[in-house]
């Protein structure tokens, strides 16, 4: 399992935007306008209940030249469902996905937990397991600022931030407005260090997990 990473030589500047646990019929289109507005592309790793209900936000991130990428159909950790749950869990939401144009290329587990089996079941549907360097936090409430502080001084080529566009179970937040106002000095910033933000494209072994699925930002029950 591995974070992925930019690898070519004409990447190696990227800065990876990605929002998790959209889409979101407020927040969603609110995180687009705002990516606009900053001139850069971003990934949504998206819940495909959500998606289901909202197809129409899955075609605007993608007419807007975001990524779509798979999240998960219900949010629920690995470590508390069967190989064969997950398993179904992965299918149903790749067969709606491509019902609506999508083909995943990356999957991001519910709060970046991966079960023994995790790894064995992305290969097996031709995903990559993809976590993230920097975290955001934003599902706590801080305030944009907060956010910039805590990002970042460790932002580097490569890195890849997680947000949230949408309210994923244990968030300790009722919108997404904060995220919204973050978008805009996390793209100064990393343009400032001489990158550029963008969506996942390319990855590489970067870093090594253990299968209980620990990760830059996991310090709890709250992270989706």
């Amino acid at each position: 399992m591995t974070r992925a990473a930019n690898d070519t030589p004409r990447e190696v500047l990227r800065i990876s935007l990605t929002f998790d646990d959209g889409p979101h019929p407020v927040w969603t289109p609110r995180v687009l306008e705002a990516l606009h507005r900053a001139e850069a592309r971003a990934t949504f790793f998206v819940v495909v209940s959500l998606a289901r209900r909202f197809p129409r936000l899955i075609s605007d991130i993608r007419r807007y030249g975001h990524g779509v990428e798979f999240h998960c159909t219900e949010h629920v950790r690995h470590t508390e469902r069967s190989r064969e749950e997950v398993e179904a869990d992965v299918r149903d939401g790749l067969r709606e996905l491509r019902r609506q144009g999508v083909r995943p290329r990356f999957w991001r587990p519910p709060w970046g937990v991966l079960a023994p089996f995790t790894a064995e079941i992305a290969y097996a549907f031709g995903l990559e397991l993809v976590l993230w360097t920097e975290g955001s936090r934003d599902w706590r409430g801080d305030s944009a600022s907060e956010m910039l502080e805590r990002v970042g001084p460790e932002l580097r080529p490569g890195s890849i931030v997680l947000m949230h566009d949408g309210i994923g179970p244990g968030a300790l937040r009722s919108g997404c407005g904060e995220t919204v106002t973050f978008v805009g000095p996390l793209v100064e910033r990393i343009r400032f260090l001489g990158s550029e933000p963008g969506p996942l494209n390319t990855s590489s072994a970067a870093e090594t997990f253990t299968a209980d699925g620990a990760s830059a930002e996991q310090e709890g029950p709250m992270e989706t």
